[in-house]
């Protein structure tokens, strides 16, 4: 689960990419397809794992090999590198790839509706919108503070009423009362937080101003023309195995402790959380996955606030009408 990766050694790692390990292969079927996962393996990616143990692409005719990822994998190089027909990665990193140094990507659909980075607070000391921030210390990752910024400009706040200083992915901080609220993912961290005793609130970057989608789902060109149908195919089971998955957000995660979760050093219950906490952030009237016109406009108004140049034709939505 990355909230954002710098991209600027992107095209220059394509050749380490090609070392990556894929996992074995789940079944054996007509026509081999290979996903590249955005992070390791944990709840976010809890619909792939049920489609996968159903036995959804199968029926789709797919033989799926299945790549975690990892803070040292930058997905969309596995494309380049032709070891991935698909990946999940984030509109921003994607966009600029395209405008900055000609990739040939199309993102056609998207995983989170709303990005789940946002604000994250204890209880005790709220801070529930973006003016409860001025006057605070704000811990942000380096590569999310020109996200930020976006975020208190559309709020009319002035950045320098508010102490942003270096985060590391560490709530410790924030218990201890070092800081007043980070930059981080409100599906998990919440939950770290109140094993330590503390209980957590938090906002998100979308619901004031800085509407991007995250774990968006892009491909190349070429791969879009030449395996179009198996596209279609994967998107289909996958979208069934998230339909699967939240029926009930309990079932799922403890089933896959020995299996997709081992090894990974995360309670299931963390799991159960991630993955009940997620289920809105994913869910829209076109169904999992999908683009709706206004959201790409929202996207592409959001990333224009922090200088990337997105266009609509950056989006292809006819894959997913294609879904159905």
């Amino acid at each position: 689960m990355t909230m954002t990766l710098d991209r600027r050694r992107f095209l220059s790692l394509t050749a380490a990419a090609s070392t990556l390990p894929f996992a074995g292969r789940m079944a054996r079927a007509a026509t081999p397809f290979a996903f590249q996962a955005s992070w390791i393996n944990d709840a976010e990616f809890t619909g792939y794992f049920v489609a996968a143990d159903k036995g959804y692409y199968t029926d789709e005719g797919l033989d799926l090999a299945y790549a975690s990822g990892g803070p040292d994998v930058i997905p969309e190089s596995t494309l380049i590198a032709g070891k991935a027909d698909m990946t999940l990665t984030t509109p921003d990193t994607t966009i600029k790839a395209i405008t900055e140094q000609g990739a040939p990507f199309k993102i056609i659909g998207a995983q989170y509706q709303k990005n789940p980075i946002g604000i994250v607070s204890l209880a005790k000391n709220p801070i529930n919108s973006p003016k409860e921030l001025i006057g605070k210390t704000l811990a942000v990752p380096p590569v999310n503070v020109i996200s930020v910024e976006a975020m208190l400009k559309m709020n009319g706040i002035d950045r320098d009423k508010v102490n942003i200083v270096p985060y590391a992915y560490d709530p410790t901080p924030l218990i201890k009362g070092e800081i007043d609220a980070s930059l981080d993912f409100t599906t998990n961290v919440p939950f770290t937080i109140e094993q330590a005793g503390e209980k957590a609130t938090s906002f998100l970057l979308y619901d004031f101003g800085f509407t991007i989608f995250n774990d968006t789902v892009v491909v190349t060109e070429e791969t879009l023309k030449a395996k179009r149908k198996e596209i279609v195919a994967f998107l289909k089971a996958s979208a069934k195995g998230w339909t699967e998955n939240f029926k009930d957000t309990t079932v799922y995660p403890p089933q896959f402790a020995d299996s997709w979760f081992k090894g990974t050093g995360r309670s299931i219950e963390n799991e159960v959380y991630f993955n009940t906490a997620q289920k809105p952030l994913m869910e829209a009237p076109g169904g999992i996955f999908s683009m709706s016109e206004e959201a790409i406009e929202a996207n592409i108004k959001a990333l224009a606030a922090v200088g990337i140049a997105a266009k609509r034709e950056h989006f292809d939505t006819t894959v997913m009408e294609e879904v159905g």
